[in-house]
This record gives C-alpha cells, sequence and structure tokens, in this order.
C-alpha cells in the first residue's frame, strides 16, 4: 500500500474503524461484488483531475437506483460513516477525495436518459450519465444540452460544482439549465425539489442550493435539465495578437457591442506554444482568442464581418473561420486539450488549476497583473480561459519536490485571489472550492458567512456524513 493511501485511515479513530468496517460489511452482504476494497481502484476514487493528493475511502460502491442510494447513506448515517459521492472524477479542487475515509458512491452505473419532451425542451436524467452521452442520446431530436466545462464530466457533478465552461455566455451556468432534481439527504430520505416550469416562486430555490453543495447537502439521483434547439449554424474562428491586453481589449468590445458570441475562449502565448506541439498545430505563438457565433447562416456570417473590424482594430490581422464541422473541430482541438498540453511543458510536474472571474470590464487588468506576476516569479504557468464571462484559468507546473518553488506559486495565486477581489470577482468562477479553496473562501466572504453555511450543513446533515471537510474544515 503506497503512503497516499494510509492518509485515510490516519484521520480515523479506532471507534471510527470499527464503524466503517461494520458499515462495509453491512453493504457487502447486499452489493456483493459491487462493493470493492481494493486498493487499486479505492486509489482511483481517492482524488480528481489535478488535486495532487489521494485521499481514498475505504471501500467504493457502484449503486444502480435511487432506492439504493437511499439505503446506503441512511445506513452510513445510522453508523456515522462519511459518504462521498462520485461521478466522472474530473473535478479539480479535491471534491472527490475522502480525507475522512469512508464510503464512495461510484454513479457511473446510474447513466440513463430516463424522459425526453422535445415540445417542452427538457429532459429527466441521472446522475451518471456524462455530457458527451447525453448529447449522444439527443443527437436526432433537434436539441442538446449545451454546458461544456471542457472534460467530459458527469451531470450529477456538473450539477454539484454548479460547472460552467465553453458556452456559459450564451447559454448560462447549470445553475440557468437545471429545473428539478431528486435528491437523497443525509438520513436517507428521497426529496424532489423543483419543478418543469420555467420560473417559480414557489417558497425557498432548494434547486439552487444543491446546485454547487459539492455533495455536502444530499446526493443527487435525478435531475430534470432545461434544453435548447441546436443552431442552424456555427461559425467558429482563430485570431491572434500581438499583446495580451489586445487580445482582452477585443473580449471586451465584443461584449460591450452586445455581439452575440456563443464562445470566447483565450489563450496566452505560452499555452499556444504548448497546444502547438501536443496537438500538432501551427498557431502563431501570440495570445490567441477562439470565437464562435450560432445562429442563421445569414446571421452567423454577419457577426462575424462586425467582429473582424474590432479584432483588427486591437491589433489582429484578422479572423481564420469556418463553418463546417471538421474544420471548426480542428479550430477548437487546442483549446479542448489544453490542459493536457500544459502538462506536457514540464513532465513530471504538479498541476495546480486556479481560477477566478471579475467583471468584464476589468477582465484586462486582471489578467496582466497576474501574467506579470507569473514571469516575475520565474514559474511556468499557462493562462487561457473563457473570458466571454470574465473567467479565467492559470495552470501552475510546480516540481512537486520543490518547496521554494510551490512558495512563489502560493504568492502568486494569493495575489491573484486579492486582485481578483479588490476588482470585485470571486475566487472561482467555476473550479468551486472543494478542499483546495476553503480558505479563499473565508478570504472571500469572512468568517460571518461561512458560520451561515456551517449552520446550514448542521441543519441538513447533522451528523456530518456529507463529503466531509469540503467547502469548509470539520472542527
Amino acid at each position: 500500500m503506497n503512503a497516499s493511501l494510509k492518509l485515510s485511515s490516519h484521520f480515523a479513530t479506532p471507534e471510527a474503524k470499527a464503524r466503517v468496517a461494520l458499515a462495509i460489511e453491512q453493504l457487502r452482504q447486499e452489493f456483493g461484488d459491487r462493493l470493492s476494497v481494493g486498493a487499486a481502484v479505492r486509489e482511483q476514487h481517492g482524488r480528481g483531475e489535478a488535486y495532487a493528493r489521494c485521499f481514498p475511502p475505504d471501500a467504493v460502491i457502484w449503486p444502480m437506483s435511487t432506492a439504493e442510494v437511499s439505503r446506503i447513506v441512511k445506513l452510513c448515517n445510522e453508523q456515522g460513516v462519511p459518504v462521498i459521492a462520485y461521478g466522472a472524477g474530473t473535478s479539480l479542487e479535491g471534491h472527490v477525495s475522502a480525507p475522512y475515509g469512508g464510503i464512495c458512491l461510484d454513479m457511473s452505473r446510474m447513466n440513463q436518459v430516463l424522459k425526453v419532451r422535445s415540445d417542452d425542451g427538457d429532459c429527466v436524467v441521472q446522475p451518471g450519465i456524462t455530457r458527451e452521452e447525453l448529447n449522444a442520446y439527443l443527437r436526432d431530436t433537434g436539441l442538446y444540452f449545451p454546458i461544456d466545462p471542457g472534460a467530459n464530466a458527469s451531470i450529477g457533478g456538473m450539477i454539484s460544482t454548479r460547472a460552467s465552461g465553453t458556452n456559459t455566455i450564451r447559454y448560462g451556468t447549470m445553475a440557468h439549465n437545471v429545473f428539478a432534481l431528486e435528491v437523497v439527504l443525509a438520513n436517507g430520505e428521497v426529496i424532489r425539489c423543483g419543478s418543469r416550469a420555467r420560473k417559480s416562486s414557489a417558497g425557498y430555490d432548494l434547486v439552487r442550493m444543491f446546485t454547487g453543495s459539492e455533495g455536502t447537502l444530499g446526493i443527487i439521483t435525478e435531475a430534470t435539465l432545461r434544453l435548447h434547439a441546436q443552431p442552424e449554424a456555427v461559425g467558429s474562428s482563430v485570431c491572434s495578437f500581438p499583446d495580451l491586453r489586445g487580445a482582452v481589449d477585443t473580449v471586451i468590445e465584443l461584449i460591450q457591442i452586445g455581439a452575440p458570441v456563443s464562445r470566447i475562449e483565450f489563450l496566452d502565448e505560452l499555452q499556444v506554444r504548448a497546444s502547438n506541439a501536443y496537438s500538432n498545430l501551427s498557431l502563431p505563438e501570440q495570445p490567441t482568442l477562439f470565437i464562435e457565433f450560432m445562429g442563421t447562416q445569414a446571421a452567423v456570417t454577419e457577426q462575424f464581418e462586425r467582429a473582424v473590424e474590432v479584432v483588427t482594430s486591437h491589433g489582429a490581422k484578422g479572423l481564420e473561420w469556418a463553418f463546417d464541422e471538421q474544420r471548426r473541430a480542428q479550430l477548437w482541438k487546442a483549446r479542448h486539450s489544453a490542459y493536457f498540453a500544459a502538462r506536457a511543458l514540464k513532465p513530471g510536474a504538479e498541476c495546480i488549476a486556479a481560477d477566478v472571474c471579475v467583471p468584464i470590464s476589468e477582465l484586462a487588468n486582471c489578467v496582466t497583473q497576474t501574467r506579470a506576476d507569473i514571469d516575475a516569479a520565474g514559474l511556468t504557468a499557462p493562462i487561457l480561459g473563457h473570458v466571454g464571462d470574465g473567467n479565467f484559468h492559470v495552470l501552475f507546473l510546480i516540481d512537486p519536490n520543490n518547496d521554494e518553488e510551490r512558495a512563489r506559486m502560493d504568492a502568486v495565486y494569493g495575489a491573484m485571489i486579492a486582485t481578483a477581489h479588490r476588482l470585485g470577482g470571486t475566487c472561482t468562477g467555476e473550479h468551486g472550492i472543494g478542499l483546495g479553496k476553503r480558505e479563499k473562501l473565508i478570504a472571500e466572504f469572512g468568517p460571518p458567512v461561512i458560520e451561515l453555511m456551517r449552520k446550514l450543513k448542521q441543519a441538513w446533515d447533522p451528523n456530518g456524513i456529507l463529503n466531509p471537510g469540503k467547502v469548509f474544515e470539520i472542527r
């Protein structure tokens, strides 16, 4: 057993270990080979995509129905055993890890589309289905689910982290596209909240409470989602700028003139260099924008003509654009592979994926200041992001054995968050809090707001079994 596999037991008292062992034995009787305590399986479920430390659960279970989830959670609540929901494992801040051990619910076998109502533009799905699986199912309906965080994440995980991504500027975040939820509470009770209505003033908005709660308030077992019409035409383009500010100012102007952009993505010159090498592309190694419009063929063409005027006024030579799907896919290849391309810049490095979101008018200030701080600290850290909504990312590539380099990274990361707060922004636009940003959440809201969150958690999960340690520390 490697060192990381010892971490969960490190936090457990003998009494807690005994309760976990008893719960596992009771669950094994019902779930048989759908329960695993194998070290490799546990380690696989002990971390997400970018959080370096592995905190494995004591066991992994694959439920196949809401009733099974309810029975598991009820038993664990009675025994005081932690429960951590697991989707596709693509989260970035340690959301799926188990620092206090416990039972991991791998929801991947609850992956069915239960109903599609084309006339109303909604569908009902189980949480384990991924966004790509859902859109493949919807392909012949004329509808699709547009929220695209980049990774092929599960719908349940996307709801739990309030995911957004490349299409946010047009379609909003998960919070704007979830109508109703079925949720298993900490005591095993099953509830439904929300409705299929497009608006409601009926009581507290519990759907929005669960959306973004990172599995700390309940386990999502069913979701009713808003669907959108597949556009008649989609046009994508790439343009490069001689400097970073020109690219960012282009984004601001396009937003301010009301251009109906569906996606605007940014890669700085270091990220372009990495993407060229990783994806075998030949983009100019300059700050680069990826821009996309949707609508009728005539409307998209008109919008590109307007966009050309804007980008050239900020130093770009023009737009390379395409309507056909194959060419569009090629243009977006660099952006969708950006995380893995960045990691290839420094093999063996730990990647800390930082994100902030600021008001669009402050985007240029925040990005340029962050780039200057990175360079002054001598760090390798590409910048990219969904800049159409003010959200950008820094991929810090750090030698895991170099404490001095990590200290420089911490200083730059802290300054980046402080700048975002000073400019009226947030410490995370879409990654969430998990384990990685708990202190940054306190810096953003202050102790009174965190205490209010604690009281909500205590009221809904008095035994503290649901994804403990996430969002804020356990006392």
